[in-house]
């Protein structure tokens, strides 16, 4: 099994952030089903945020009433929680006032009933050295014992590089999927295989697409509508491409979502300069959902081919982010 700040982990991850980031949140009862779920099935590392959702509504909220209610699966998870956003805004901001502002926030609203495993800054904080904002997370809250480690996410092969020498890096979050391909072209696949860090990847099932719910723009939910992949003629060709993976799933007899989170992992082995661990963190609002993906799916090599023999007749259709949303930080 694979592991993350010296705990095991499930090869698959559960992303919190569709079960408060929306404009209208599923029940409560319902997230703690799916959450219930993901550990039931083995995928006992959590991915959260600070921003996913209102202060009053957020993954912290949510986590916090749920280990409430089960306190005794608190050990049970290895739960990661990204922020570093400003308090005003969503601007990315490394400083170390609000460094503190951040991690302190996060802290209390889990209320001392789960620890944060790993903390991340969603982005990298351009105006700030990551020296002035690691040396305050590693003397004030590593070693102090108040979260356990450091991952990176969104950011480019050279900040890897360079935080490897100021921090331990546990884990780098990235967007990786049929869809989402570039970490193998632009250095950061090979940072994380030189320096032996998981990579933990974000929207394997390709925001939706790989889902096999989307058809037409109705479909998309309604905060990605505005986004490159669905906005025409990108929808088109990404509709194609999800059609064709659909297709090798039938054939193979396990759903679009199996194949494409089967898939992301199988790269660790498959794709030359890949690290050795690579942990899809598929959301799901519904225990039906999570027991889907929670599936455990082998491609041969020859199913490989095919995928890969597919992807080649399709660039990518549309930026990941509309612009203004930074990336590859």
């Amino acid at each position: 099994m694979p592991t993350l700040v010296g705990k095991e982990i499930g090869s698959t991850g559960f992303g919190l952030m569709g079960l408060t980031w929306r404009p209208e949140p599923v029940p409560q009862e319902q997230a703690f089903e799916a959450m219930k779920a993901a550990l039931n099935n083995g995928m006992n590392f959590w991915n959260g945020g600070e921003f996913y959702g209102p202060p009053e509504y957020n993954s912290l909220v949510l986590l916090e009433r749920y280990f409430a209610k089960y306190p005794e699966d608190a050990e049970k998870v290895v739960l990661s929680i990204k922020g570093g956003v400003g308090a005003v805004g969503r601007e990315p901001d490394g400083s170390p006032e609000n460094t503190r502002r951040t991690l302190d926030s996060c802290i209390a609203q889990l209320k001392g009933r789960k620890k944060i495993d790993i903390f991340e800054f969603a982005r990298r904080d351009q105006n700030v050295p990551m020296k002035t904002t690691f040396d305050v997370v590693q003397k004030e809250y590593i070693d102090t014992g108040k979260i356990g480690g450091i991952s990176l996410s969104e950011v480019r092969a050279e900040t890897i590089h360079e935080a490897v020498k100021i921090i331990k890096v546990v884990g780098v979050e990235v967007e990786l999927s049929l869809f989402s391909r570039h970490i193998f072209d632009n250095g950061v696949a090979e940072a994380c295989a030189k320096y032996d860090i998981p990579i933990i990847a974000y929207s394997p099932i390709g925001r939706g697409w790989l889902s096999g719910t989307i058809k037409t723009i109705d479909d998309v939910q309604p905060q990605l509508r505005v986004w490159p992949w669905f906005q025409p003629p990108n929808f088109a060709i990404n509709l194609e491409l999800a059609g064709q993976v659909a297709a090798l799933a039938k054939r193979k007899g396990v759903t679009p979502a199996q194949l494409a989170i089967a898939w992301t992992k199988r790269l660790s082995t498959w794709r030359e300069g890949a690290p050795k661990t690579i942990i899809p963190i598929p959301g799901a609002t519904t225990a039906a959902r999570v027991t889907e993906n929670a599936v455990l799916v082998e491609l041969e090599d020859e199913e490989m081919a095919a995928l890969d023999e597919t992807l080649g007749k399709f660039p990518s259709a549309g930026e990941r982010y509309p612009e203004g949303i930074p990336t590859n930080t």
